[in-house]
Order: structure tokens, then sequence, then C-alpha cells
């Protein structure tokens, strides 16, 4: 396999980092020439103290400018890394809403580019590109919270926070996905709180799953599934409340993640319950939809059944769930809800000893949205399962799905 220049690291290193070659010479304490020669391979780096220096101020690993190409690399377009996690972090710990009280506010974008680039952000995140989107997630956090702090006036102030409440969902379910678990919750939280101010029960709704999503990831099953079914409860259709699509997609979506916290509990009877309440609101839906982001529909209800069967330890329930499934709304769905129950399906299969229809799982899943599986902890960990428990050498498109990932063959 050929290997990148180590200038062409570098350069690409440098302005993952967002620095100009001016700022990177003059932390290095070189001419912008030098770098500039560096990076285009007419200069050699061959003196380790440099090398280290460089690593230092990139803050990556030396190994990088020496290894194989970051892009093949878990750490590198695909992924995230601890530098993109402080920049999240430090923009999720802005106050923009309390400094406008004492001070002048800051200038925010118009509210229509703003719209546009929430709308951008989820459908990045419903097509699996994580990589890209927590590389805009600081920025997009900076102005939504700073809009929040600034626009008057009844409506312009509810959408404001409405968008915030969206950003701050988007960062959530990204940062679960990367493992960031204790992010995930604080932004979830967050989500939760503005929803209230932009006045949308709908849009508390679905943060709820949010929080819940992250309580469990932080392995609090429990205080989920009592949060989510108590919202859910709060939102049912019936009495006072509609049966509007956007309130069946939120009410059936907390139905489901319900069912997926009493999966992590081992409460079989429970994900039962809440499976076939949620399989109503699907019916009174219609069909497959995306209100709030959801993606709710029959067809989710199905993926839900099977992550939950997987969660009970009944992967062979789960691979039966998926066969009776419609093949044609199931590749209807976006590409991250399809890579994910790939990703599901593959644990099923390796829960009844499957393990070559599990790698082929794997996949199909990076074939679909690579992310979903190259940067996903709990795909590392099956992936290994899958090597570890392969006779003899592992198929080659495993093998280099294995590399890609940064999982050892």
């Amino acid at each position: 396999m050929d290997e990148l220049p180590i200038g062409r690291r570098v350069a690409y290193w440098r302005s993952r980092r967002k620095m100009s070659q001016q700022v990177f010479a003059d932390r290095l304490g070189k001419s912008k020439s030098w770098v500039d020669k560096v990076e285009r391979g007419v200069r050699r780096l061959d003196k380790f103290s440099v090398l280290y220096e460089i690593a230092d101020i990139l803050q990556i690993d030396v190994q990088l400018l020496h290894g194989k190409d970051p892009e093949r690399r878990t750490d590198a377009l695909n992924c995230i890394d601890q530098v993109e996690v402080e920049e999240i972090r430090t923009a999720l710990e802005r106050y923009d809403s309390m400094s406008a009280y004492f001070d002048a506010a800051p200038y925010p974008p118009p509210l229509d580019d703003m719209r546009k680039a929430v709308n951008h952000a989820w459908l990045t995140y419903q097509y699996g590109r994580y990589g890209m989107l927590t590389r805009a997630l600081p920025k997009l956090l900076r102005d939504a919270q700073a809009a929040d702090a600034v626009y008057g006036g009844d409506d312009q102030r509810r959408e404001a926070a409405h968008l915030l409440g969206q950003v701050y969902q988007i960062a959530s379910s990204v940062l679960r996905k990367l493992g960031e678990c204790n992010l995930a919750w604080l932004a979830a939280d967050r989500s939760m709180a503005v929803a209230q101010r932009a006045d949308d029960p709908l849009l508390a709704g679905i943060a709820t799953t949010r929080v819940c999503n992250a309580l469990v990831a932080m392995g609090r099953p429990r205080p989920a599934l009592e949060l989510n079914v108590r919202i859910a409860d709060r939102l049912a259709p019936g009495g006072d409340n509609d049966a509007d699509p956007r309130r069946l997609s939120v009410y059936g979506m907390l139905l489901l993640q319900g069912a997926m916290a009493a999966a992590r509990i081992g409460d079989s009877a429970t994900v039962d319950d809440l499976l076939s309440g949620a399989g109503e609101a699907a019916v009174l839906l219609g069909g497959d939809h995306n209100h709030y982001w959801t993606s709710f529909g029959p067809t989710n209800l199905e993926l839900h059944r099977a992550a939950a069967a997987v969660e009970l330890g009944d992967g062979g329930r789960a691979v039966e769930t998926h066969q009776r499934m419609n093949g044609h709304a199931f590749n209807a769905l976006l590409p991250e809800r399809r890579a994910h129950h790939l990703l599901d399906l593959a644990r099923a299969y390796s829960q009844i000893g499957d393990v070559g229809n599990a790698g082929d799982m794997l996949l199909q899943g990076d074939r679909l949205a690579p992310s979903e599986i190259r940067c996903r902890p709990i795909a590392h960990e099956l992936m290994s399962e899958v090597l570890r428990r392969t006779r003899g050498a592992p198929p080659p498109p495993i093998a280099e799905l294995a590399e890609h990932m940064g999982v050892g063959v």
C-alpha cells in the first residue's frame, strides 16, 4: 500500500487543526517558506527532534507522521480525535445567554441561515458522515448559542431556542455514537432545557430520547426507561392531544427508546409492551416519515424490534425479524438507520455463532456509511470478536476493513 509522503501528512494535520502555514511556522519557530517546502516534499524531515516538535504542535502521536495514510486510521477523516472533542466541549461550556444579560451580546447569523445550517447538520448526521459533522459542530454550537442569546420578539426568540435545541440534540447523538457519553448527556440535557424556552412539547419529547440514550450508554438504563415512559404518557394521542403525524412520530420514538432501555435491563415483558404501543402509533402514522428527524414508522419499528432482541441476547430472533422485513422499505431509509441496523444484525449473528455473516454485515454497513462501522467503539469490539473467532486467516475484505478500523488481525 502506497504511503503519503511525510510532508503531505504534515499538511493534512495542519489543515485539520485549522492552522495557516504562517501560524504553524510561528509556533515551530521556522519560516513560512520552510513549512511550504516541507509540505511539498522539497525539504526532508530527518531530525527526530523536529518531528516530535511538529507532532506536539499538531497534538498527534508522532507515529501518525511516520505511519500509514491517515485517512485509513480510526482517528482520521471519518472519525473524531481528542482535539475536536475538546473544541466541542469548549463550545458546550459557553453561556452566551447569561453573558448577554450583563454585556453586549455576540452578533449571530440570520435565522434563515441558521435554519439551513441546522437542516444540513441533521442530514449530515442521518447520512452517517460523522467526521464532517464533528468538525462543523463547534461553530454551529457557537452560532446557535449566540442566536438564542440575542434574538428578541416572541417568534424569533422561540425559533432561535428551537434551533439551538436541535443543535444540542445533533451534538448529543453523534457524541454518543463516538463513545463520548458524558458530553452526549450534557448536550442532551441542555436540549431539554432549551426546548422549554422554545415552547414546543414535541421538541422536548424528542430531546428526552437523547437524554435517555445517553443515560443508557452511561449504564443507567432504569432511569432512562422511567423518563421515556413518563414523557410518552404526557404526549400520547388521545384526550386533549391530537393524532398529528409529528406527535405520533415523537411519541413512537419515546416508546422505542424506552423499549431499548428495558431490553438493557433484561425486562422482556416491558420491551414487548412498549414495542406494541409503538406499533399502534406506526399504524396510525401510516408509513415511514422523518418528522422531527425521527425516521419513525413501521420499518424503524422493526429495526428497534431486532435491536431489542440483540440487547436481550436473542440473536436468532433478531435475524428472523430482519428476514421478515420489507426490503424496499428498508432500502428507502437514510444511511445511518440502515448501517446502524446492519451493525445490530452483525451482533445478532455473532450471538448465534455465525461469524461469517457477522463479518458480512460489517462489510455491508461499511459500504453504506463507513463512519457507523469504523468509528463506533461497539463496532470495534465486534470486529475484534469476529477476528478472534475466525479460523485461520480472515477473508481479505474483513482483514482490510479491520486495518481501516485500526483493529489488529
